[in-house]
């Protein structure tokens, strides 16, 4: 199959479900950076760069889905390696629902991202 003819082949459910879910753990990533930045010194550097890895990442990563990149399914597998992290990131504070949140749809975003890696694209 060609790049071309990739492109013009409907999405499957299966991918289209992992592209929903990584452009929404990028929105609660986001989310959770700006409410850790209205806290101040309480922010962690440690999550905060984790945040910033899986929104980076699960952007990219829907994008690369979305265009049939060759390199979706590597890509895959980096964004739910992202998303673990973030979510074992923000696990360290369980009292903070916006972090509980966050894991929550970082754990989704990586089951999603390690089925479609494991899939052929």
């Amino acid at each position: 199959m060609t790049q071309q003819s990739a492109a013009a082949t409907p999405m499957s459910k299966e991918m289209q479900d992992c592209v929903q879910a990584c452009m929404s753990c990028h929105g609660v990533c986001e989310e959770t950076m700006s409410a850790c930045l209205q806290k101040g010194g309480q922010a962690q550097m440690q999550i905060m760069r984790a945040l910033m890895d899986c929104s980076e990442m699960t952007r990219m990563c829907a994008d690369m889905m979305m265009r049939r990149s060759p390199l979706a399914g590597e890509m895959c597998a980096m964004c739910a390696r992202a998303c673990d992290l973030c979510a074992e990131a923000c696990m360290s504070m369980p009292d903070d629902d916006q972090m509980m949140r966050c894991a929550e749809s970082c754990r989704r975003c990586a089951e999603s991202c390690r089925a479609m890696a494991g899939a052929t694209m």
